[in-house]
């Protein structure tokens, strides 16, 4: 069963091909001449005919967009549960959730907070399931992300990844895909908030160059790329304040900046905290493609259906 769990399901060339599915949809989407290519891909409709469950335990804007846009232009129908709108809220196991969604949708989506959670899900359905967010990981972000730079560089390898902020599933998701395709990563995160160190023995097996600081400057110096997320994510509301003291200086400014390569590219996966992680001024800069980020979450998220649902 072709699950999209990990950026790992696709394997280094199932990554690039997904993302060259991508920007044929966008091409024939966006482009007033689309290569044939691309109009034949979008033309099929692959979809037709097909249900998919949009499973949210988290809230949700960019994920809940794409995904059920993707659907609709594919040629499918989207199906989006919430926890306040059907009976996991009132606490109906997810492996019994599972078994109904297999039996009436070709496919599920799903945006929980625990790992556990999703991996019932997957163990209970006979459909694909795709990860739209966990805390452990956001392999759909990533391929946004991806894509984004494969846009405004036009190519991923020979260039330096920086990532500043909490070592949260977004910076387990770019450790991840720097192990996949052998990326030169550094992340800066206060002490106490860095990402799993197997994570990173694990990347760095695979080929990565990656580093671990503490400075963010070190992580921005010479830097083509730099990413940022917010520093309490949902759930931490609670803690916002300590995390706040605890990672005072590792705002994104544009002093900090200066450090990275005049043609940096800025990522954010939003939604975004002006003037705490990142100034609004290098959020609506010159170097900011957070909007082309966040657009290319649904050219990525048709490619992953096809992966998941056609090719596969």
């Amino acid at each position: 069963m072709p699950h999209l769990l990990t950026l790992s399901d696709l394997g280094p060339a199932g990554l690039i091909a997904l993302l060259d599915s991508a920007d044929r949809f966008k091409s024939a989407r966006n482009s007033t001449a689309p290569s044939q290519a691309a109009l034949d891909q979008v033309q099929r409709q692959p979809l037709t005919g097909k249900s998919v469950a949009l499973v949210f335990e988290k809230a949700s804007t960019r994920t809940r967009l794409s995904l059920e846009i993707a659907v609709v232009e594919l040629g499918g129908h989207p199906i989006v549960l919430t926890t306040q709108g059907s009976q996991m809220g009132r606490g109906e196991p997810i492996a019994d959730t599972a078994r109904v969604l297999s039996r009436m949708v070709h496919a599920i989506t799903f945006r929980t907070a625990g790992e556990s959670r999703l991996r019932e899900m997957v163990a209970h359905s006979t459909v694909p399931v795709l990860n739209a967010l966990t805390d452990e990981g956001h392999p759909m972000q990533l391929l946004a992300d991806l894509m984004t730079v494969r846009q405004v560089r036009g190519r991923l390898d020979g260039l330096k990844y920086a990532w500043v902020g909490d070592g949260n599933n977004m910076a387990a998701s770019w450790i991840e895909a720097a192990g996949l395709l052998h990326l030169d990563l550094t992340l800066a995160c206060p002490k106490g908030y860095e990402p799993a160190p197997a994570a990173i023995s694990a990347a760095r097996a695979l080929g990565a160059h990656i580093e671990l600081t503490t400075d963010p400057s070190v992580a921005l110096r010479g830097a083509d790329v730099v990413s940022t997320d917010v520093f309490a994510s949902m759930g931490q509301e609670q803690d916002q304040q300590h995390r706040l003291e605890a990672f005072r200086g590792m705002t994104l400014t544009r002093e900090l900046l200066k450090l990275a390569r005049p043609d940096h590219v800025v990522l954010h996966c939003l939604p975004a905290h002006r003037g705490e992680e990142i100034e609004s001024e290098v959020l609506e800069g010159p170097n900011s493609h957070v909007w082309d980020e966040a657009e290319a979450r649904l050219h990525t998220s048709k490619a992953a259906f096809v992966w998941a649902m056609v090719n596969s």
